[in-house]
C-alpha cells in the first residue's frame, strides 16, 4: 500500500525486476558485486532506483543553483506525516505477514459463478481494502489472488488488472489511510479522521459508480467456476488480531496528532515481539517521501516557479481541482499535491484533483505501474490507456461538479 498505494521504491523495483522486491545492493551475488566497479554499482543502484536516484540528482542540483543551508533542510519535511506513514508501514507488514487477507480473499471468490461477479467482487474488494491499507499493499494481495485464479480456469487477465488498479485509486480516495497523498493532506489540514472521510465519500462514491458501470461493460457474465480453489491458506491469528487492534489504536492516536507517540509504541512492541516486521518494511520509501518534501518544496521557492503557481489562483476550489487533476498526469499525484498545497487553503478541492488525477496516464499514480507490473503480462499498457484515459475525462468532469455542488 502498494501506493502506493501510489510505494515507490516497489515501483522502481518491479520495473526492472517483476518477479521479486528486494533490496538493489543485494540482487546481485556476492561474485558478481566483486567483479562489479563502484562506478557500475552506482548505476546498477540508480538503473533499480529511478525515483531515489532522480530526487538525488534534483537535490544535488537544487543545493548548487540555489543553496540552503542544512540545518533549514529537516523543517521542509511534514514529519507528522511520515511518522505517519513508517506505522502504518509497520502495521500493514503486520497484517501481510499474518496471512488473513490472502485467507479472506480466497475464501470471497469461492462464491462466484460469473466472470462478470468476478469483476465486480475484485473491484469492491480491492477498493475496500485500499481504504485500510493503502493502494499498494491491496494489489499485493489482489493481483496474485487473480493469477492465482488464473491459473486454474483462463480468466480475461489483463481486464481485470487494469479494473483492479483503477479500483484501489478510486476507493483509496476514501480515508487518510488510503494513500500518500491522502495521507499528507489529512495531516496539513489538521482535519478529523472522519471529517476527512465526510468530505471525501461524495467523490468516492462517484468513483465507485463509474467503476462498477466500466466492470459491467468489459466483462460477460459468462459462467464460472472457482471450487476447485482448494489450496489452504493458514493464518496467524495472534498476529492479525494485535495488528488489527494495534490499527486502530494508532489511527486514534495519529487523529489527536501523535503520531510520534503512536509510532513509537508500536515499532518498540513489534521490535520485542516479532522484529522481523519492522526490519523488512520499506524503508526507502520513507527516504524517498523525505527527500520528496525537501526537493519539491525547494524547487516551489525558486522565484520563478514560485511566480508561476502564484498566478494560477489556486485560492480558487475549482482551479485547484483542475490543477492536481492535471499536474498528475506529468508527475504523479503524490508530488502534485506536495508542491500543490503551499498554494491553496483548500485541502478538499486539492485532494478531489489528485484523487482523480491517480487515472489517466499509468504514471498519474504509482499504483498503475505497480499493478501492471504484477501481472507480469505483455501488451497491458494500451489496453490500460484506452480504459484509464476516458475514465479519467469522465472522472475529471464528475469530480468537478461533485466538488461545485456539494
Amino acid at each position: 500500500m502498494h501506493s502506493t498505494a501510489f510505494c515507490f521504491a516497489c515501483v522502481a523495483r518491479l520495473l526492472f525486476d517483476p518477479t521479486s522486491v528486494v533490496d538493489p545492493v543485494n540482487k546481485f551475488d556476492v561474485a558478481t558485486r566483486g567483479r562489479l566497479s563502484p562506478l557500475r554499482r552506482l548505476g546498477a543502484f540508480a538503473l533499480a532506483e529511478p525515483v531515489l536516484s532522480i530526487l538525488v540528482a534534483a537535490f544535488v542540483a537544487l543545493q548548487i543553483c540555489a543553496p540552503r543551508t542544512w540545518s533549514t533542510l529537516p523543517a521542509l519535511v511534514d514529519w507528522q506525516t511520515v511518522m505517519t506513514l513508517a506505522g502504518l508501514l509497520i502495521l500493514t507488514k503486520a497484517l501481510e505477514y499474518s496471512g488473513f487477507l490472502t485467507w479472506v480473499a480466497h475464501r470471497l471468490v469461492h462464491r462466484i459463478r460469473s466472470e462478470r461477479t468476478l469483476a465486480f467482487l475484485l473491484v469492491a474488494f480491492a477498493a475496500l481494502l485500499s481504504t485500510v491499507v493503502t493502494n499498494d499493499v491491496a494489489l499485493f494481495v489482489v493481483v496474485p489472488l487473480v493469477l492465482s485464479l488464473h491459473r486454474l480456469t483462463p480468466l480475461p487477465l489483463k481486464r481485470l488488472v487494469i479494473v483492479i488498479a483503477l479500483s484501489v485509486n478510486a476507493g483509496s480516495v476514501l480515508t487518510p489511510l488510503g494513500n500518500p497523498q491522502n495521507l499528507f493532506l489529512w495531516q496539513l489540514s489538521g482535519a478529523s479522521f472522519g471529517r476527512f472521510v465526510a468530505s471525501l465519500a461524495p467523490l468516492c462514491a462517484l468513483l465507485m459508480a463509474l467503476l462498477f458501470v466500466l466492470a459491467a461493460l468489459l466483462f460477460k457474465p459468462k459462467p464460472l467456476d472457482l471450487t476447485i480453489d482448494v489450496e489452504r491458506h493458514p493464518v496467524d491469528r495472534a498476529l492479525a488480531g494485535v495488528a488489527a487492534i494495534l490499527f486502530v489504536a494508532f489511527v486514534l492516536l495519529a487523529d489527536t496528532h501523535r503520531a510520534g507517540i503512536a509510532l513509537a509504541g508500536v515499532a518498540i512492541g513489534f521490535l520485542i515481539w516479532r522484529a522481523q516486521i519492522v526490519l523488512k518494511i520499506d524503508w526507502l520509501l520513507l527516504l524517498i517521501f523525505v527527500l520528496m518534501f525537501i526537493v519539491l518544496r525547494s524547487a516551489a521557492a525558486l522565484p520563478w516557479i514560485h511566480h508561476a503557481l502564484e498566478n494560477l489562483g489556486l485560492q480558487m476550489p475549482l482551479r485547484a481541482y483542475a490543477a492536481g487533476a492535471i499536474l498528475s498526469q506529468g508527475i504523479s499525484n503524490v508530488p502534485a499535491a506536495i508542491v500543490l498545497a503551499g498554494f491553496t487553503h483548500d485541502w478538499r478541492a486539492l485532494a478531489f484533483g489528485v484523487s482523480v488525477g491517480g487515472f489517466g496516464f499509468a504514471i498519474g499514480s504509482l499504483a498503475n505501474l505497480i499493478a501492471v507490473r504484477l501481472s507480469g503480462e505483455q501488451g497491458v499498457w494500451l489496453p490500460f490507456h484506452l480504459i484509464s484515459i476516458p475514465f479519467w475525462a469522465i472522472a475529471v468532469f464528475g469530480g468537478g461538479l461533485v466538488l461545485y455542488f456539494f
